[in-house]
């Protein structure tokens, strides 16, 4: 096993204890070794009691090197490193959800993947930010809280899971361990690794309704005792099931290699390169005078509309270890990401047949037509080197793991808009905000759909220069501490100090000439609690920490002051106010149930966001704000079950019941709304049972509350209501021989009519995947 996989999981019991991971030239030694002993033995007549063989679990050469095996829901560690206890003993909500797992449901990129998950729902922002992910956890922003192996990954990219080992979800501030942001927690993916423990290859091949295709390769190679290669490639495409022509297509190929010079030094180095090519599809909008949805709205998408992103990263990972109790971890990455779309909404409006019609009011009919196009690019490149030094200590008579840190990352980030013009001829009239003008409906005065509905606008575009500049450059230092005050008390805490350069030179809306907003500050964040064994299998927690979000700290806005970017006082433009503060208080507790394989937790939690930035009058488009006007609080209950219910039966299980309320806002009509796109309720079940050794049979149900459109820190639209859903899907898996599996998935069995989140006036909403069907073939040889 390698150092580096020994120091990120160092409660995970070792291959060789579990009879797994053995070299052929290994097992003849001890083959060898144990006859010899036995020749001995016989000679000198002396007799050895020999103990008896113990036969673990089978565990195929992928398993993943953080899970529990046998258990294939239930990790036993999170894959950083500064986390040094296991996952039932680390103070804090974190759900993780194993390779295995997500397999099994079917999903694959990290928005439908995340959006199952309870206490997450799924945002919108100024042009649907549709770049890609975007999620809130606990109520707060999340946007920007993504990480991969531990180091930030900016950018609106598209998330794809191929080459994702796990993914964790840590719940409530974190800024201690990932800076800035982090208010209601943070995601991070890890990667797929090469290993020197064993040569395998998974080849597997999907086909399903709408036109589903999907190919992954896996495959490590072992190139001599200390060094191994792997590669992981994706094809993939499918039509957005129900609204085809809208579609996904997908490929990538990530590549490690992995070389040990001696005993105490590890290096790794990752290539990872991914595209996305979609055509998307806002869905629907609802009607702002009912406030009802539009639940009969026809596939509008347009020829020519995209979403694209092109992600390529290289990292280097190196691991020493200076001692048995001291290791040294170093992670370099440089990535850079181009981003853009381009798409047609939706609205509904009152449609006239010619212009003398809409001019004088008359044979006016109920339409919907095509909306301003929502559109923008992206350019990301970045560079991050992220240094731990992790020590097992004895001082005052206490056993000490610390964890001292150092980080500095430059992130820059260009955002543009597109040019485009509209070559179709125009099959309707509006009288909108700008007066009566031509437009394209897509349904006729008899309310069918009109001929050619994909091909109507037919428009041109092409990329303009960019409207905002934006780069962060940070350096960090952190220490952490875990002490045993004895058998039953368990003390910890760590601090972290940001300095960052910020500057962010950005067109404001109709401005001419940029403005350039800078800032260089420093500030400090941090946790501390403390835990109590009640046995040695469970305990409870509790613990305080904080977050820190900067003005401007969101990339993808500019001086959009409503979502995340710059917000400038306006009697001191260059005056952008104290970072937001955020503080949380959690109790929690841990159970280890079935011989380790059942994981049960539960907690409480409060967490209050103070100095709150807010745009001028609620215009989301304004860069002129009030700063740290507003203030909101998130207190709720976390409930979450992982592991083997039994032998046969495996279950991921988790509830979430929050509260959000605006404490104070320049607008005293907000204090006390709830906050926008929050869901109050959300459950998860995803459950498997192996029926027999060769079959197996499962099923998720998905549960979330109502939601109210809205952005992000402000007061919920109450008027505008997603409306709750529950939603099931199934599968099922046969083991054919030794090398081939075959797996079916089901999704929204009952093709339940859905919706994720909606934009703060409602003019798009968007829709849940209908019913779809995939069959796939695993072969391993």
């Amino acid at each position: 096993m390698s150092k580096i996989e020994q120091a990120e999981s160092s409660t995970r019991t070792e291959n060789t204890a579990k009879g797994i991971g053995f070299k052929p030239c290994a097992l003849a030694i001890a083959i060898s070794g144990a006859l010899c002993t036995n020749i001995a033995s016989a000679t000198d007549e002396v007799n050895v009691e020999l103990d008896k063989l113990q036969v673990q679990e089978t565990v195929t050469p992928d398993t993943n090197p953080y899970a529990v095996p046998g258990a294939p829901y239930l990790a036993r560690s999170v894959s950083d490193a500064r986390r040094t206890r296991s996952l039932a003993d680390t103070p804090q909500t974190i759900a993780v959800l194993t390779g295995a797992q997500i397999i099994d449901s079917g999903r694959s990129d990290l928005t439908e993947i995340l959006d199952a998950q309870p206490g997450i729902t799924l945002g919108t922002g100024e042009n649907g930010n549709a770049f890609g992910d975007r999620y809130i956890i606990r109520g707060h922003e999340a946007r920007s809280d993504i990480f991969v192996d531990g180091l930030r990954d900016p950018g609106m990219t598209i998330r794809e899971s191929f080459a994702t080992e796990q993914v964790e979800i840590s719940k409530g501030p974190s800024s201690s361990f990932a800076g800035r942001g982090t208010t209601g927690g943070a995601v991070n993916s890890a990667t797929k690794r090469a290993s020197t423990e064993y040569d395998f290859s998974k080849l597997s091949a999907a086909v399903g309704t709408d036109g589903h295709r999907r190919v992954t390769l896996d495959t490590n190679q072992v190139i001599s005792y200390d060094s191994a290669v792997r590669a992981n490639v994706l094809l993939s495409q499918e039509n957005v099931p129900d609204r085809a022509p809208a579609d996904r297509q997908r490929k990538g190929i990530a590549l490690s290699a992995t070389h040990q010079p001696s005993d105490d030094l590890e290096i790794t180095a990752d290539i990872y390169h991914f595209q996305g090519d979609d055509t998307p599809d806002l869905g629907t909008y609802i009607d702002r005078t009912t406030g009802a949805i539009n639940e009969d709205v026809p596939t509008y998408t347009q020829n020519g509309d995209f979403l694209e992103s092109e992600v390529t990263t290289a990292t280097v990972r190196v691991g020493y270890e200076i001692s048995p109790e001291t290791k040294l971890l170093n992670s370099t990455r440089y990535g850079v990401t181009d981003n853009g779309y381009f798409i047609h909404g939706l609205g509904g409006t009152t449609a006239y047949p010619t212009q003398a019609d809409a001019n004088a009011g008359t044979n006016s009919y109920s339409s919907m037509a095509l909306d301003n196009p929502h559109q923008g690019w992206q350019d990301v490149d970045y560079f991050v080197n992220q240094t731990s030094l992790i020590t097992k200590q004895e001082i005052g008579g206490l056993n000490h793991e610390i964890v001292a840190g150092l980080e500095y990352s430059k992130q820059h980030v260009l955002n543009g808009t597109y040019s485009n013009t509209a070559n179709g001829a125009a099959n309707c009239w509006t009288n909108g905000r700008g007066g009566v003008g031509a437009s394209y409906c897509v349904v006729d005065a008899d309310g069918n759909e009109v001929a050619n509905i994909n091909d109507l606008s037919q428009r041109e575009v092409s990329k303009e220069s960019w409207d905002a500049n934006w780069k962060m450059e940070t350096v960090s230092l952190s220490l952490m501490d875990t002490v045993d005050l004895n058998d039953k008390w368990t003390a910890f805490g760590g601090v972290r100090y940001d300095y960052y350069d910020y500057s962010n030179e950005s067109f404001g809306r109709g401005a001419s000439v940029a403005t350039v907003y800078a800032a260089k500050e420093g500030y400090v964040n941090g946790h501390l609690g403390a835990s109590y064994k009640i046995t040695s299998d469970a305990n409870v927690y509790a613990s305080f920490s904080t977050a820190t979000n900067l003005n401007g700290g969101e990339s993808d806005l500019g001086s959009s002051c409503g979502y995340g970017g710059v917000c400038a006082d306006a009697t001191d433009p260059q005056n952008l106010g104290d970072p937001e503060r955020t503080y949380s208080l959690e109790l929690g507790t841990k159970w280890r149930l079935n011989d380790d394989k059942l994981l049960l937790s539960a907690s409480v939690f409060n967490i209050t966001k103070h100095d709150v930035f807010e745009s001028a009058s609620g215009d989301s488009y304004a860069n002129m704000g009030t700063l740290n006007t507003g203030k909101n609080r998130v207190q709720g209950v976390e409930l979450g079950l992982a592991g083997n219910l039994t032998d046969k039966l495996s279950a991921h299980v988790g509830y979430t019941m929050m509260d959000a309320k605006v404490l104070a806002s320049v607008n005293a009509a907000n204090v006390g709304a709830t906050l926008g796109n929050f869901a109050e309720k959300s459950l998860s079940v995803q459950l498997k049972y192996q029926a027999t050794a060769k079959f197996a049979v499962g099923g998720i149900a998905t549960y979330e509350s109502e939601r109210y459109a809205g952005q992000p820190d402000s007061a919920a639209n109450m008027a505008l209501e997603v409306p709750s859903y529950t939603k099931f899907d199934a599968f099922a898996s046969y083991q054919l021989n030794r090398d081939t599996k075959i797996r079916l998935n089901v999704n929204n069995v009952f093709d339940k009519d859905y919706y994720l989140a909606a934009y703060r006036s409602g003019t798009f909403t968007y829709i849940g995947d209908a019913r779809s069907a995939q069959i796939s073939i695993d072969y391993s040889f």
